[in-house]
């Protein structure tokens, strides 16, 4: 019996897969983007429904009936990077598909429901989890419209994101902190999409922002990483402080970010012979790891140390955030 599948972080394989071959050049990370990307649009893609269900299971257990605004917009971006390499039209083709889906199903005015019932495509309750309520958070997701409008030049996905990103800047500044200071390093790592959408999507007039995020993010997490870290805030907060010195000329905090590129390399898994060699842990309480590998913290940690270790040789560029 196999546990379900998550089609989120099936989605954040292809992207990091697709990384890794850009890269090194090694076929096998390409080999391994098109499988899972394959698996995405041939069996986790659901035709009739236009989405991607948040789970799959093959035996076992049913999957919950329940589609995330914020999973396909991370597919969306996986399957647009594999197109890219690859210029296999199919990938293409469900992104397109899946983009129109999330404006049409997900919307309510210019907000976006974060969880629809399947099959009929009901909005889930809002809850008081920041998953299960719509946010700044969205709109890395929301990134998949910026790149389909790139890329079709249709002018409705541009509409979409303008709209996402005008509702983002007007309502981030109240999703920190929470109630208490775990659940405010939780709300860091949601955060920390917001940013890292900023950057990407980067002009002008969003510099003072993405300067002022970097500085909250970074105070947060250095009151709150005796208590409780998470590795992928982190490797979050240093993708985008280096992406913004790129590309937004947003100062780089030299002291922190090394402390970060520290701080990231004592959550790795380091035991030759072992097949989760080189994963990084999710977290630390206290002084105990929590003990579990979280394949999106690898994700971002790897990307972040090693744009990293770029700077530290004078190699210049960043690449799209996973």
């Amino acid at each position: 019996m196999n546990a379900r599948v998550s089609t989120e972080i099936t989605g954040y394989a292809v992207s990091t897969f697709v990384f890794l071959y850009e890269r090194t050049q090694n076929r096998d990370y390409l080999t391994a983007a098109i499988q899972a990307g394959q698996f995405l649009i041939r069996t986790a893609w659901s035709p009739s429904l236009k989405t991607f269900p948040f789970e799959h299971s093959c035996d076992g257990d049913a999957p919950q009936p329940l589609a995330y605004f914020f999973d396909c917009g991370i597919i969306t971006r996986g399957l647009l990077a594999l197109w890219r390499v690859t210029g296999e039209s199919e990938y293409l083709d469900v992104a397109l598909q899946a983009g129109h889906s999330m404006a049409r199903d997900f919307a309510t005015g210019n907000t976006w429901n974060p969880i629809l019932t399947l099959p009929g495509k009901h909005p889930l309750p809002w809850a008081s989890q920041w998953s299960r309520q719509p946010g700044c958070y969205q709109l890395k997701s929301a990134l998949a419209w910026r790149d389909l409008g790139a890329i079709t030049g249709d002018p409705q996905f541009e509409l979409y994101f303008s709209r996402a990103l005008t509702t983002a800047l007007a309502t981030h500044e109240g999703f920190l902190p929470a109630e208490t200071p775990a659940r405010t390093m939780d709300r860091l790592h949601a955060y920390c999409y917001f940013l890292e959408a900023l950057v990407s999507s980067y002009e002008p007039a969003l510099r003072p922002v993405i300067a002022q995020g970097i500085t909250r993010v970074s105070r947060y997490l250095r009151e709150i990483r005796s208590e409780f870290e998470r590795s992928d805030v982190n490797a979050q907060l240093l993708r985008v402080r280096l992406m913004a010195s790129s590309v937004a000329d947003v100062r780089l905090n030299e002291e922190e970010a090394s402390e970060e590129a520290a701080s990231i390399m004592q959550f790795q898994f380091e035991r030759l012979g072992d097949s989760e060699h080189g994963g990084f842990w999710f977290g630390r309480k206290g002084a105990e790891m929590m003990p579990f590998l979280n394949p999106v913290s690898t994700a971002f940690c790897l990307q972040a140390y090693e744009w990293w270790q770029d700077r530290q040789i004078g190699r210049s560029g960043v690449q799209a955030i996973i």
